[in-house]
């Protein structure tokens, strides 16, 4: 595949990663920017070599075979490191709703959020990377343990714990009906529910709960509602990127290309403060 061979990074600055964004292969300076309901920056850090190192879980091998999977891992692993730092300069702030795109839908990140840094709500929507809507949906019995689609009086074959670097631990289930022959799992079903011969495979996480129920009801009027706020979020990020010429650097030197983005920023608190004086809120 041309991603695999494609080099990492690019010739004139090592800082400059390859990435997939939106169907497009690019070579990014990437950063990660925190902001609050109304699009206002709090934070913004460089996801650079001096990051990762501060950091090391941020270090991530390229997959060959799926650059939208690298940049799902990339992001989803960020998110705490870039929290934990933004934490650490403002040990008072109280969090109540976090709000972020499909691409943190981990298994991981909502015992993190509302765990570990006492967010209320983290409200993500789900990522179709995690589920198959042409599969019917999975039940459970009063143990957790998943039912067969077929016959819900039969559990699942439990096969184990799954262990993968960028993700939670799972376990593993698989068909009932499955049996290993000639080194291969196979099901005695006469119509598997996901059309494979090795049967319904589904994992279970200790995760599970709160990713279905992270503070607010999914689809909920509450939901829909607050969620609408990421628009103006994405507004603020792309006036950085456009108006304020930072998605199109003509530079390549590390430290102007920090700084061009952190003047963006600040220009847009000098905005909230001029914006606040005048009673012009909008």
């Amino acid at each position: 595949m041309a991603y695999g061979l494609m080099p990492s990074c690019a010739s004139a600055n090592e800082e400059i990663k390859q990435l997939y964004i939106n169907g497009y292969f690019c070579y990014v300076y990437k950063f990660g920017i925190i902001t609050n309901g109304l699009g206002i920056p709090r934070n913004i850090t460089f996801l650079d070599n001096d990051f990762k190192q501060k950091h090391p879980e941020m270090q991530i091998d390229k997959k060959s075979d799926s650059p939208d999977e690298d940049k799902s891992i990339s992001d989803s692993k960020s998110l705490k490191p870039v929290l934990t730092d933004f934490f650490n300069l403002h040990p008072d702030f109280k969090p109540h709703t976090f709000l972020g795109d499909s691409i943190f839908d981990t298994y991981a990140t909502y015992p993190l959020l509302l765990g570990d840094f006492k967010f209320k709500r983290a409200l993500i929507p789900l990522n179709s990377r995690n589920s198959n809507p042409d599969i019917p949906e999975i039940k459970y019995d009063v143990n957790g343990w998943p039912l067969c689609f077929k016959d819900p009086s039969v559990t699942m074959k439990p096969f184990g714990w799954t262990r993968e670097a960028g993700r939670s631990d799972r376990f593993k289930w698989r068909c009932p009906l499955v049996k290993r022959i000639n080194g291969k799992w196979i099901t005695s079903c006469e119509n598997p529910c996901n059309g494979k011969p090795c049967g319904r495979i589904t994992y279970t996480s200790p995760a599970q709960d709160q990713r279905m129920y992270p503070g607010a009801i999914r689809g909920s009027e509450e939901w829909i509602s607050d969620y609408k706020i990421r628009v103006v979020v994405e507004k603020n990020i792309q006036y950085l990127k456009e108006p304020m010429a930072c998605g199109k650097l003509k530079t390549r030197d590390n430290q102007t290309i920090k700084a061009d983005l952190y003047i963006a920023g600040i220009t847009q608190l000098i905005t909230v403060i001029l914006a606040d004086k005048i009673h012009e809120h909008k």
